[in-house]
C-alpha cells in the first residue's frame, strides 16, 4: 500500500506511535485508576499501610500495553480484511492502510506487546495469587477475538463491559485487598458504561461502512436512531450505578462529582445526533474519549478526597 502520508516515514518512531493510538489510551487507564483508587481510599481506612505502589504500577502498564496491542491486532487484521479502504474510511488513518508500517512489521510488534504486557503481567502472580495466570491468559485471548471475531457478530459492547469495567476495576483492587466489594462491582459496571460509549460512537460512525462489510456491530443490529438512545443511556446508566456510592458507601463525591460527565455526555449526545453521518463525527469521537478521563478523574478524586 503506498504511503499517502509523507511526512510519516515507513516504520519510523512517529509511524508507531501514530499506529499505537495514544488517545485511546485514557480508554485503558481510566478503569485501573478507578479500581486502585478505591483499594487506596480503602486501604486506608481499613487496614492502613497495605496499598503496595508496585503492583499497581504493573497493573495500569499491563493495561496501557494491552490496549496498544489491541490496536495494533486490529489495524493489522482490518488491513488483512480490506475493511480499512483509504478512500472511504470515516475514522482516523490506519498504519497499515497508509503504509506508514508494513504488514510484516506490525506482526511482529504484534507478537512484542502480547510478550511484554505477559512479562509485566507475571509478577501479579506474587500479589494476587496464581489466578492472575488465567486472567491474564483470557485478555490476551479475547484481544485477538474481538477483532477477529466477536466484533463482527455484535459482542464488542459485552466485551468492553467485561475487559473495561468489571476486570480492569475489580482485578487491581483484588490484588491490593484480597476482596471485592459491592461498591467496587458496582464502579466497575459504571465504568464498563462509560467506556462504551466510546465504541458506540465509533460504531454509529461507520455504520455504513460496517453493513457493507459484513460487520454486524450492535449499531448496525438496532440501527441508527436506537443507537442514539443507546448512547445517551449508558452515560446515564453509569452515573445512575455511580449513585451506588452515596446511600451507603463511604465515597459520596464520587457520586457527585460525574456530574459534570454526565453533563458533557448529554451535550456530546446532542451534537452526534445533529451531525449524524460523516468524518465529522470525530469531533464526538474525540469529545466521547475527553469525556471518559473526565469521568475517570472525577470518580477518583471523590474516592480518594473523602
Amino acid at each position: 500500500m503506498k504511503n499517502t502520508s509523507p511526512d510519516v516515514r515507513q516504520d519510523s518512531l512517529h509511524a508507531w506511535l501514530l499506529a499505537s493510538r495514544p488517545k485511546t489510551l485514557s480508554g485503558a487507564a481510566v478503569p485501573v485508576m478507578i479500581g486502585l483508587s478505591l483499594a487506596y481510599a480503602d486501604s486506608v481506612f481499613y487496614v492502613p499501610g497495605t496499598f503496595k505502589w508496585l503492583p499497581a504500577i504493573l497493573c495500569l502498564v499491563f493495561a496501557l500495553l494491552m490496549q496498544i496491542d489491541a490496536n495494533f491486532i486490529n489495524d493489522f487484521f482490518d488491513f488483512v480484511r480490506g475493511n480499512d479502504d483509504a478512500e472511504t474510511r470515516l475514522g482516523p488513518l490506519r498504519a497499515c492502510t497508509q503504509g506508514w508500517v508494513k504488514p510484516e512489521s506490525m506482526k511482529y510488534a504484534i507478537a512484542f506487546t502480547t510478550i511484554l504486557a505477559c512479562i509485566i503481567g507475571l509478577p501479579l502472580v506474587v500479589y494476587g495469587g496464581l489466578e492472575m495466570i488465567l486472567v491474564g491468559l483470557i485478555c490476551v485471548v479475547f484481544c485477538f477475538l474481538y477483532t477477529t471475531t466477536l466484533s463482527y457478530i455484535g459482542l464488542g459492547d459485552v466485551l468492553v463491559l467485561v475487559f473495561f469495567g468489571i476486570i480492569p476495576v475489580c482485578v487491581p483492587y483484588y490484588i491490593e485487598l484480597h476482596t471485592v466489594t459491592w461498591q467496587v462491582f458496582f464502579a466497575s459496571i459504571a465504568c464498563g458504561l462509560v467506556i462504551d460509549a466510546l465504541l458506540i460512537v465509533n460504531n454509529y460512525r461507520d455504520r455504513d461502512n460496517d453493513s457493507r462489510d459484513g460487520k454486524n456491530t450492535l449499531v448496525v443490529i438496532i440501527g441508527a436512531q436506537a443507537s442514539e438512545w443507546l448512547y445517551l443511556a449508558v452515560g446515564v446508566a453509569a452515573f445512575i450505578c455511580g449513585i451506588s456510592f452515596w446511600p451507603y458507601g463511604s465515597h459520596p463525591l464520587a457520586a457527585l462529582l460525574p456530574v459534570v460527565y454526565l453533563v458533557l455526555h448529554v451535550f456530546t449526545w446532542l451534537k452526534m445526533k445533529h451531525i449524524n453521518h460523516g468524518r465529522t463525527l470525530n469531533i464526538c469521537l474525540g469529545e466521547t474519549a475527553r469525556n471518559i478521563l473526565v469521568y475517570g478523574i472525577a470518580v477518583s478524586l471523590g474516592i480518594i478526597l473523602i
